[in-house]
């Protein structure tokens, strides 16, 4: 057998092992570094399957699959999907927290676990598998998860997907090829996340929706959003178990608090670092839009807040005016801005709170002497912040967002 495998990332590495281990006589040509008009002229013809990784759009050839396919295509227990524009890697792991509460045998793959080939060979029917998928693993999947969930849809991703159409078709896909006997959960504050909903056949599950006192208070995340996470996770363990969510509240109380207490957050996602002469930092590089950063924004509404703020633009500076009219409620003291589109809003704004640095250590060191003085004078009665929710893609500056997320958190564990 000969296989392309399109992209060498995380997933083409897994798929290329997988093959290799499982296969007799398997012959795998690996492409990568091209764009995608590249990949439509290359010639298939040798091959028996054209494997894709997650970023390469779908080709539409007749042997063509993709990891994520593949996978759905052989796993042998039920899967527990989640999109989202933000928010899928917390709702995710708020599941997994819940099903260790009730001692089954879950694994989390995706883009916040590991390659979900990996654990092929590891799942039995007794398994249950929770998968966090983007639109790119979405983008052509002919078969959906057995509990699908929707959450917050914005756009995003418009440097791949022709448009935002575009990237909400690839994520219709996680519930649009469901049965009656599957359950589809969606966030009913967003239009675009009922819209997609409405394409499914399966049980209809809105959220969010009212829980007791003592569930609330198990839930120790900051925000009204990560709220919302937390109860789209309880109405999949609900479905999990084939009951509803009031009854899942009503007879599984102290496995729900336990579950929810025992998930203190994921890196990266307004993750607390530490508290030092009066302020607090928050490093929520994890936010590489809009929308994410007002979601984090949000979550402080009475305290102080000094913003470090910038990155490479995903909407060829589309979002910049949305993203100055972010800075102007009181609480958001100063902006402290780095990187292409910090430059951008600087030179097109003009506005008095933004501080233009070079480089992150010039803005966490901007950003400490900022907060301080606030935190001195008792500027407000509430706490003082520093929150780096940078509102952009980090490749102008680092690696990935998770080299830029360690550099940040490196900072601020060296301030004195």
């Amino acid at each position: 057998m000969k296989i392309a495998l399109l992209g060498y990332g995380k997933e083409g590495k897994s798929a290329e092992k997988y093959f290799k281990s499982h296969l007799e006589d398997v012959e795998i040509d690996i492409f990568e570094n091209f764009t995608p008009e590249e990949a439509k002229q290359r010639d298939y013809s040798p091959y028996d399957i054209i494997l894709r990784s997650p970023s390469v759009p779908p080709l539409r050839l007749p042997n063509e699959s993709s990891v994520t396919k593949y996978f759905f295509d052989h796993c042998p227990c039920p899967i527990i999907g989640v999109t989202a524009t933000k928010g899928k890697g917390t709702t995710c792991s708020f599941i997994k927290s819940l099903l260790d509460a009730h001692h089954e045998r879950a694994y989390l793959v995706g883009n916040i676990g590991a390659p979900a080939i990996d654990i092929l060979d590891s799942l039995t029917a007794d398994s249950v598998v929770v998968y966090e998928m983007s639109s790119f693993q979405l983008w052509d999947l002919d078969k959906s998860p057995h509990i699908a969930i929707i959450g917050q849809l914005e756009p995003d991703h418009l440097n791949v997907h022709k448009d935002y159409d575009d990237y909400l078709s690839a994520k219709s896909n996680i519930c649009r090829h469901q049965s009656p006997d599957d359950y589809c959960i969606y966030y009913t504050n967003n239009p675009d996340s009922v819209k997609l909903a409405k394409l499914s056949p399966a049980h209809q599950i809105p959220y969010p929706f009212d829980i007791p006192d003592d569930i609330k208070q198990a839930i120790t995340l900051p925000g009204d959003h990560n709220r919302s996470n937390a109860l789209a996770a309880v109405a999949a363990v609900a479905s999990y178990y084939n009951i509803s969510p009031d009854e899942y509240l009503r007879d599984k109380k102290s496995e729900i608090i336990e579950g929810l207490h025992n998930f203190k957050g994921l890196p990266h996602r307004l993750e607390f670092l530490r508290e030092l002469n009066g302020v607090k930092y928050y490093d929520d590089n994890f936010s590489t839009n809009l929308s994410s950063t007002k979601v984090a924004v949000n979550a402080f509404p009475d305290d102080s807040i000094v913003l470090i703020l910038g990155g490479r633009d995903k909407t060829d500076y589309q979002d910049l005016p949305e993203l100055h009219k972010l800075i102007s409620p009181l609480n958001i003291s100063r902006v402290i801005l780095i990187g292409e589109s910090g430059h951008k809003l600087y030179t097109d704004f003009h506005e008095p709170k933004y501080m233009l640095t070079e480089s992150l250590e010039e803005a966490v060191a901007a950003a400490q002497q900022e907060a301080e003085i606030l935190a001195a004078v008792g500027y407000s009665k509430h706490d003082t912040i520093v929150l780096m929710s940078p509102a952009a893609a980090s490749f102008d500056m680092f690696d990935n967002v998770y080299d830029r997320g360690a550099k940040f958190q490196s900072l601020i564990r060296s301030l004195k």
